[in-house]
């Protein structure tokens, strides 16, 4: 391939990569975003639409001047990519196109990351939902895979989690089996980008985005680029020792903000007041068995349930708390409550803001807002999507 036309495949794959995170760009909106000419990018996207990959989607509202056509991705663009969202107990996967419609509807499975077949139930978990899609393989891009643990990204690494035999990668095993491009990330930092291009980060600069999941995990936008440190492992907001208690956190570390503030706690506390006979409406949701106590738990402090709301309150008083250091130390336009916990909604917002206002110097704090996510638990999946969109050649 020569030069000329391996940077016009490339500009070709910038062009998509734009139209799928914006949906509807003008030619000039494209010249912008790919820093190319005009007369280029006319020539580009004129090629995607006789391809069938893009097609032209009306006119841009009036300004008073001429009204300028419109692009989309083509909906008919017989491409996919299969999303797999992970926590310590739970997968979750869906296949969306590249119009981020679900082609199939998210699928659950028990699945424990700590055991030593975790891998090979992954990897069957994964082909039966592309056998029951009914998507030909080869119109598959790829899968993308958020995950918790210490996850190095460019080595396909995850080194809490999935131990695969004779130290090779997960990433490398995965491929092997699955016979698809494969590519994992911190679950955190991908829920991170999933806020920066579709949600409440957008078009912002510095941005906190707090994951309250099974552990409290924080993916740092920094410039308008997600910040990972000098070796990828930047946002360990749990590990912070801000803890009352001198309880053992999973990391082997005593004091840790983790061991106060994750749903895998807050969950524990309320089995033990249900089992205490307190009066709680979880009493009945934990007998339906078809949902994680996780999820009942949630649906109990939605639903105004007294325990379950002084449980949360005092975990996010405790998150609020850690987000004081940060502010002092990062000053963000922003502060995002995405993942699985942000289903709590607004009764997440009152303990953590009086812990802010408690900690933190007002005149740094006034500069930040606190807003939940409109992504919720559906953030990491997006962002999964997304990673295998970036490395993507659309072939």
């Amino acid at each position: 391939m020569s030069a000329t036309v391996k940077k016009s495949e490339l500009l070709k794959a910038d062009v998509i990569k734009h139209l799928y995170y914006k949906n509807v760009l003008s030619l000039t909106d494209l010249s912008r975003l790919t820093q190319k000419s005009l007369p280029l990018v006319t020539s580009i996207v004129n090629g995607l639409i006789k391809e069938g990959q893009i097609i032209e989607q009306g006119f841009a509202p009036s300004t008073g001047g001429r009204r300028a056509v419109m692009f989309l991705i083509n909906p008919e663009y017989k491409k996919y990519i299969v999303a797999v969202a992970m926590d310590q107990f739970i997968t979750r996967l869906t296949i969306y196109d590249l119009s981020n419609n679900k082609i199939l509807p998210t699928q659950l499975v028990d699945l424990n990351m700590s055991a030593e077949d975790s891998a090979d139930l992954l990897i069957e978990f994964i082909n039966n939902c592309i056998a029951k899609s009914n998507i030909d393989r080869e119109n598959l891009l790829g899968v993308g895979i958020g995950m918790p643990g210490f996850v190095n990204a460019e080595k396909g690494m995850n080194y809490s989690f999935m131990p695969i035999e004779d130290g090779n990668s997960l990433q490398g095993y995965l491929v092997e089996k699955l016979n698809l491009p494969i590519f994992l990330d911190n679950d955190s930092s991908l829920i991170a980008l999933a806020e920066l291009h579709f949600g409440e980060a957008a078009g912002l600069k510095d941005v906190l985005v707090v994951n309250v999941g099974w552990g409290t995990g924080l993916g740092m936008i920094v410039n308008g680029n997600l910040y990972r440190g000098s070796s990828g492992y930047a946002g360990e907001f749990s590990h912070i020792p801000l803890s009352n208690s001198d309880t053992l956190c999973s990391c082997g570390k005593r004091g840790c903000l983790e061991v106060e503030t994750s749903l895998l706690i807050m969950v524990e506390k309320a089995e033990k007041a249900v089992n205490a006979g307190e009066p709680t409406i979880m009493a009945e949701l934990f007998e339906d068995k078809t949902k994680h106590h996780a999820d009942h738990f949630l649906d109990a402090v939605v639903k105004q349930d007294s325990v379950a709301i002084s449980i949360l309150f005092d975990a996010a008083f405790q998150i609020g708390k850690g987000l004081a250091t940060l502010i002092h130390i990062m000053n963000p336009e922003r502060i995002v409550l995405s993942g699985r916990g942000a289903k709590a909604g607004k009764m997440l917002l009152p303990p953590i803001q009086q812990a802010i206002n408690k900690f933190c110097i007002p005149r740094v704090a006034e500069q930040t807002s606190i807003v939940l996510s409109n992504l919720a638990e559906q953030a990491e999946l997006l962002a999964a999507a997304s990673l295998v969109v970036e490395h993507s050649n659309f072939d």
